[in-house]
């Protein structure tokens, strides 16, 4: 696996955007999904326009990379699978 650089703010997205995810799959069917929707859409927005993507180091293994980082760190502190 190649060793990227993100910038906090990056990683930081990616790693709320499992959290949200997460959050909406286990929500109760009675609860309105349209916050966690809404969250989900800012963030994939974020992500997707973000700065570093444009550099040398966009990279789609980068994205796959920022994924898998970012899914371990949710995982580690509960948020994520």
């Amino acid at each position: 696996m190649d060793v990227h650089d993100f910038p906090p703010d990056l990683l930081h997205a990616q790693t709320a955007w499992y959290a949200a995810y997460r959050r909406l799959a286990v929500a109760e069917p009675a609860a309105s999904p349209t916050a966690a929707r809404r969250e989900l859409l800012e963030l994939s927005g974020r992500i997707a326009a973000h700065p570093y993507w444009a550099g040398p180091a966009g990279t789609p293994a980068a994205r796959m990379e920022l994924k898998e980082i970012a899914h371990a760190q949710a995982a580690h502190t509960g948020e994520g699978w």
